[in-house]
């Protein structure tokens, strides 16, 4: 044996001597916490939600781009222009007619806010393909969304997630606002 083993073997045996008489600490009563799962994107869903239709068509004016809701803080706007709330689902309109848009659009915005989910974002395109070159369900959306009492607040979406070809939608809370 050499000179390092026995001065380790005598190091562990004081150690050891140390210890005599010392009893270990009980297990921790702690849970240990996992964090709760994102909720996935929701997609349109071709399950029956029965919802009421109260948006109406007619509208003469050309719906504007930011919408605010009354009594509200330009803050929230901004807020939502800069993504503040993450999307907890989103919705795409694309190929829809405007009735069945308008449907699955008020069956979307009832569910997530049973859902609890906060902000929105629905895709109705750009309108680059329709056959008159007008963006018929980007202004259908947002006069749509201006009638509901659920939304606070919308904007364009961010240019990586659509841009003008996309809204951002701030829905009122369960609790209120």
């Amino acid at each position: 044996m050499s000179a390092q083993d026995a001065e380790e073997n005598e190091e562990a045996a004081l150690f050891r001597a140390a210890l005599t008489g010392v009893t270990p600490l009980p297990a921790p009563n702690r849970v240990n916490l996992k964090s709760e799962p994102r909720r996935a994107f929701m997609h349109e869903s071709h399950t029956a939600i029965l919802t009421t239709d109260i948006l109406s068509d007619s509208f003469d004016l050309i719906p504007p781009n930011e919408y605010l809701s009354n009594g509200l803080s330009r803050m929230t706007l901004r807020k939502l222009r800069r993504n503040h709330w993450p999307i907890d689902a989103k919705l795409d309109l694309h190929g829809l007619n405007s009735d069945a848009a308008r449907v699955s659009l008020q069956a979307f915005l009832s569910q997530a806010q049973r859902q609890g989910s906060r902000c929105v974002l629905v895709i109705h395109g750009k309108g680059m393909n329709s056959a008159s070159g007008e963006a018929i369900l980007k202004t259908r959306t947002r006069n749509w969304l201006i009638q509901l009492s659920g939304v606070l607040a919308y904007c364009d979406a961010t240019p990586e997630l659509g841009g003008s070809g996309a809204v951002l939608i701030l829905l009122r809370s369960k609790t209120g606002e």
